[in-house]
C-alpha cells in the first residue's frame, strides 16, 4: 500500500473518500467542529475515526522505513565494491596479467615465452 492508496471511509454519519491522510485531516476537523458545537459524543466518534487513519499513515511510514533501510545497506555495498577492485573477471585479469586499461610493459608485437 502506498500514500496515495484512496480509502472508502464509513464515518458515523457519512461516507469519506480519500487518502489516509486526507481522511485523518478531515475526521479531525469534524471533531473540532463538534467538539465546538457542544457535541462530545459525535466528537469522540470522529476522533476515533481519526486515529484509526493516523495509526494507517504510522504503518505506511514504518513501513516506507523498513524498505529503505533494506536499500541502503545494499546500495553502500554495491558503491564499496566498486571502489575495491575491478568489476569483472576479465579486468582482474588484465590486471593479474600486467595489463591495465589495455597496455602491456612489453613492447608491441612481443608474447610472454610459458615455460611447462
Amino acid at each position: 500500500m502506498n500514500r496515495n492508496h484512496v480509502f472508502d471511509s464509513s464515518g458515523p454519519d457519512m461516507r469519506l473518500r480519500g487518502t489516509a491522510q486526507q481522511l485523518f485531516e478531515k475526521y479531525l476537523q469534524l471533531g473540532r467542529d463538534a467538539t465546538g458545537a457542544g457535541d462530545r459524543v459525535m466528537a469522540e466518534s470522529y476522533f476515533q475515526h481519526a486515529e484509526h487513519y493516523f495509526r494507517i499513515l504510522n504503518a505506511m511510514n514504518q513501513a516506507a522505513a523498513a524498505a529503505q533501510a533494506q536499500r541502503q545497506p545494499r546500495q553502500s555495498m554495491d558503491h564499496q565494491s566498486e571502489q575495491d577492485g575491478p568489476s569483472t573477471e576479465g579486468e582482474a585479469e588484465m590486471i593479474v596479467n600486467g595489463h591495465v586499461n589495455g597496455e602491456s610493459d612489453e613492447p608491441e608485437g612481443e608474447q610472454r615465452e610459458t615455460i611447462n
